[in-house]
């Protein structure tokens, strides 16, 4: 039988107990993996084929760039940071729609924060590429783009490994002591929505942070951003509902590879589908 662990609900003063893990993640097998790769590379190029026929390169890059932001923002959740927002930032007691009115403030802070966030690094990259004129060179750095792409798909699959330094940072979980909730839903929501402040274990934010800069475009790159934080922010609203934080986090943990499989799926599929869009 598995043991039970206590775990003190924030804001609650009582303890919810949680069985311990007996069903984890597995890992896909290496053909299926490779079967998986090479599907998201045909699904890349077909999709070009059959939804972008006839459309200007520059606008179905923009929209593949906008579904990808979204994705790896949703994709972000699947972090430690992306954990502990959801599971820190509940209502407080037992669940009621008063106890949900109640938090709502932390729900609007915290995605004012998400909004802040982008603006500055938005602002920032895109400022810095106008600075440094890449928007006139970003027709060259397109085909580097997307082979960038695939091998970071690559890395999400287990084939390869490629650099991915980031920041392995959480925010402290101290400060829920300190400040009232909804401070510090603004305060997550900032210091994740800057991203590299804290651990994001998807690549696609280097797909992001890639298309930012290089668009020279300050409006681009926030906006490019505030579609990815958007992402990161959506699963806190599940907190709304009547579920558990042991239910979230669960499924959350169940689904792990799965994630890193759809990471790596987007990754290839977009890598290919740019590609499709420089021969075509």
């Amino acid at each position: 039988m598995a043991e039970q662990t206590a775990v003190l609900v924030a804001g609650s003063g009582s303890a919810e107990r949680i069985p311990d893990a007996e069903i984890f993640a597995a890992p896909r097998s290496r053909a299926t993996r490779a079967i998986l790769m090479a599907m998201s590379a045909v699904s890349g190029v077909a999709a070009v084929h059959l939804l972008a026929a006839g459309v200007p390169m520059e606008a179905s890059l923009t929209w593949l760039l906008v579904a990808v932001a979204f994705a790896g923002g949703l994709l972000s959740t699947w972090s430690p940071c992306g954990y502990s927002s959801v599971c820190l930032l509940r209502p407080s007691g037992k669940y009621s729609l008063r106890s949900v009115v109640a938090w709502s403030p932390t729900l609007v802070a915290h995605a004012i924060g998400y909004a802040l966030g982008a603006l500055v690094l938005g602002g920032a990259l895109g400022v810095t590429g106008a600075v440094l004129g890449l928007e006139s060179v970003h027709a060259y750095a397109i085909p580097a783009f997307a082979a960038l792409l695939v091998a970071y798909g690559a890395h999400q699959f287990g084939f390869v490994k490629v650099p991915y330094p980031q920041r392995r940072c959480q925010v402290p979980h101290d400060a829920r002591q300190r400040f009232p909730k909804w401070v510090i839903g603004l305060l997550y929501g900032f210091s994740l929505g800057l991203n590299y402040l804290t651990y994001v274990q998807t690549p696609l934010l280097y797909a992001v942070t890639g298309a930012a800069l290089f668009s020279g475009s300050v409006t681009f790159a926030v906006g490019v951003f505030l579609v990815f934080n958007l992402g990161r922010f959506l699963p806190l609203v599940l907190n709304a509902l009547p579920l558990t934080d042991a239910s979230i986090t669960g499924w959350l943990a169940r689904n792990q590879e799965n994630a890193a499989i759809v990471d790596g799926m987007l990754l290839v599929g977009s890598g290919f589908a740019i590609a499709a869009m420089l021969i075509a």
